[in-house]
């Protein structure tokens, strides 16, 4: 079939676009990247070498992802020394990705970030972050007062220098409006550019992210300022990705999300998921290279020693790999029409091929012939009716995939029959 794109929707009938008018997301937005930091306070992960760190940014700056937060320089001279060389590295090769830095609504958190930018000449902005749920007040000690309080000192000291301020309240999902609506407008008044709604816990369904970004927008308009919102969430209920783009749909302007989802306890909105959804809901441009997609993700992984799961979407081992006949024999029957567009959707709803992958057929308890036809073929290897039924009768009695040294050997045996 000649450009099989171009009559898509004769082939797939597309039930997520039904009575949708316009776009998901109507408004731009932008993808904040948190793998070097809140990734980090992972308590399974290592800390990568800064070489490392460097790596995952420039792959995160090959991927068009237009912010990253690169640690807390607060927590240490280590820390402070690696945010120092990531800015750096911004610098000197000239890349479009933008720092921020996470503190805490302290001077002593505050003023690393402001020596950052006065080394390297950067606008890094300042993501300060304080606990404003009835909880953590009642934890913590906290009245109202105090909460804006160091907010505002804190605000005061990166506005001064000249740098970009976001206001992080922990816990919004979970924070009274009458809580929220002060620190809001106080934090405004001082001059931040950005609140960042956190989800700290992972509570919100998506009916809490309409509501809390809805009632945000309201305090904003009350104060006449152009004012960004964030979305930062977590995966205590495994809701993170979904409410990351209804955060979207709602009205914020930039959402977080890490590598292969990995953060804080159970983790965030994993980026690749993020990229992968954005770009099959038409959000991202179609030309958009994501070929470095699954890259991004096993450098992580293999950075933070960091094992993915073999049926994680996209870059798990299966995400693109069966061993089971039926489906073989519709991917046999797809790549003998010579369409590669039908062969990454016959049986797939991500296209492989976007995202540097391929459709796979292995061997196994569940194959069919089919399978072992492919798998020889791929190889260069003639099939025959004797060596196919040799090779699926072995499959037939194990309880797994065949590897390829089982296949091959088969094979052997074979050619030394009489």
């Amino acid at each position: 079939m000649a450009n099989t794109a171009a009559v898509e929707g004769e082939l797939i009938f597309d039930w997520n676009e039904l009575c949708r008018q316009g776009r998901v997301v109507a408004h731009s937005f932008a993808l904040l990247d948190e793998t070097l930091r809140d990734g980090l306070q992972n308590p399974s992960v290592e800390d990568p070498s800064i070489d490392e760190k460097l790596r995952i940014l420039h792959l995160m700056e090959d991927l068009g992802i237009e912010y990253a937060d690169v640690g807390l320089p607060g927590s240490g001279k280590r820390a402070f020394d690696d945010v120092l060389r990531l800015c750096g590295e911004i610098v000197t090769c000239k890349m479009r990705i933008r720092p921020t830095c996470a503190g805490r609504t302290v001077a002593s958190d505050i003023e690393p970030i402001l020596e950052v930018s006065q080394r390297t000449g950067l606008r890094v902005e300042a993501c300060a972050f304080i606990g404003s749920s009835p909880i953590r007040q009642y934890v913590e000690g906290w009245d109202v007062a105090l909460i804006a309080k160091r907010s505002g000192e804190a605000i005061d000291l990166a506005v001064r220098a000249g740098l970009p301020v976001t206001f992080v309240t922990e816990d919004t999902t979970r924070s009274r409006p009458e809580v929220l609506t002060p620190l809001f407008r106080a934090a405004i008044d001082h001059g931040a550019t950005r609140l960042c709604l956190s989800d700290t816990v992972g509570h919100a369904t998506p009916d809490g992210v309409r509501n809390l970004i809805q009632f945000t927008r309201g305090v904003i308009a009350g104060t006449g300022a152009i004012i960004g919102i964030d979305w930062h969430g977590h995966n205590d209920r495994g809701l993170a990705l979904e409410n990351a783009l209804w955060a979207l749909e709602f009205g914020a302007n930039r959402v977080h999300g890490t590598a292969l989802g990995i953060g804080e306890r159970v983790g965030n909105p994993a980026m690749e998921l993020l990229l992968l959804n954005l770009y099959l809901l038409g959000q991202l441009p179609r030309d958009r290279d994501l070929t470095r997609l699954v890259e991004y993700c096993e450098t992580v992984a293999r950075s933070l020693n960091w094992p993915i799961p073999h049926n994680y979407p996209l870059v798990g081992r299966d995400a693109f790999r069966t061993a089971t006949g039926v489906h073989a024999a519709a991917l046999v029957k797809a790549m003998q029409k010579n369409d590669a567009w039908v062969v990454d959707r016959v049986y797939s709803g991500v296209p492989a091929g976007k995202f540097g992958r391929h459709q796979e057929i292995a061997v196994g308890f569940m194959s069919g012939a089919s399978n072992v036809n492919y798998w020889l073929r791929q190889r260069g290897i003639e099939p025959s009716e004797r060596l196919v039924d040799a090779i699926l009768g072995h499959a037939k009695e194990t309880t797994r995939l065949l590897r390829d040294d089982e296949i091959l050997a088969i094979v052997e045996r074979h050619r030394a029959e009489p």
